[in-house]
């Protein structure tokens, strides 16, 4: 078997596996059939087996080929990320700020994030992604993200961090009466239905309680998002603990949660790698979203 594949034969190979046609894959990259077919076949001689098998039925994958071609769908997404970040460090008029978000992140900071990137030296454009912690974190050791905004929960110490904003805590509880402030101490005797894990919410929530050794006494259920959090507090499930700015209307009956009298507060911090080409401008950019707060 020859070491050297060529792209295009993978390419095609990786059309017809979505695509289950030899004909459709044909259309989607503008060739003949014919020409696509013999692109495969020669793959299919330098691999050593068949990849796909053809009836009247249609087009399935050989055994062979249900091994091979996850492999071939990851080289190919790899060499296009290849050339993406080649174009991205070459062309500076085009470069982008990919920023990755918690879904906790505001929707001000997002604004403030927006106009301030028009700002920089050279102003560049920001393409948003929103993902849960874990994802978040691992495009930016992958270097698909250049930057994330992240509840500061969890340690990142190979990476520049810069706190951008802090934010109260408020409780929403069953009993819609109640607006006087509620002590940390107070809301260990609260039942608090929680969110999966993904936000930082619940880390968040975790870590304070045992911070002072208070019990968190959660529903045994868990709410999809915000506007579910409220919605289960109203059917008496158990109270919510949220930022301040994820409520779904300033009406929203709601206590803050303080500690010893001072307000309990969420802080959200930018991250991101000192060694990305872009590290002046995620500085400046981190820099004046901590001034501004």
């Amino acid at each position: 078997m020859m070491d050297r594949l060529n792209l295009e034969g993978l390419r095609y190979a990786q059309a017809v596996a979505e695509t289950k046609s030899f004909s459709a894959a044909a259309r989607a990259y503008g060739v003949t059939q014919p020409a696509l077919s013999n692109g495969i076949a020669k793959l299919e001689e330098r691999l050593g087996d068949k990849l796909f098998d053809r009836s009247p039925r249609g087009v399935t994958q050989t055994a062979f080929g249900a091994r091979m071609l996850p492999l071939i769908e990851r080289a190919v997404v790899a060499l296009d990320a290849v050339a993406a970040e080649a174009r991205r460090l070459t062309e500076p008029g085009e470069q982008k700020i990919r920023m990755g978000l918690s879904p906790l992140i505001g929707s001000h900071l997002v604004a403030r994030a927006f106009s301030m990137v028009r700002d920089l030296p050279v102003p560049r454009d920001l393409v948003l992604r929103e993902a849960n912690m874990q994802d978040l974190r691992e495009c930016l050791l992958a270097g698909q993200l250049d930057i994330i905004l992240i509840p500061a929960v969890a340690a990142m110490p190979r990476f520049e961090h810069r706190v951008i904003d802090v934010e109260p805590i408020v409780v929403v509880s069953p009993d819609s009466g109640q607006d006087a402030p509620l002590e940390l101490e107070e809301a260990g005797k609260e039942q608090f239905i929680l969110v999966p894990d993904t936000c930082g919410l619940t880390t968040f929530t975790t870590q304070l309680f045992r911070a002072y050794e208070l019990p968190l006494r959660t529903y045994p259920g868990e709410a999809a998002s915000y506007q579910v959090l409220e919605d289960w507090t109203k059917l008496g499930l158990g109270s919510a603990m949220v930022p301040r700015s994820k409520l779904t209307s300033p009406d929203v009956p709601h206590r803050p949660l303080m500690n010893q009298g001072r307000e309990v507060q969420i802080s959200f911090e930018a991250v991101w790698s000192a060694d990305s080409p872009l590290g002046a401008d995620l500085r400046h950019l981190a820099d004046s979203l901590a001034a501004a707060r």
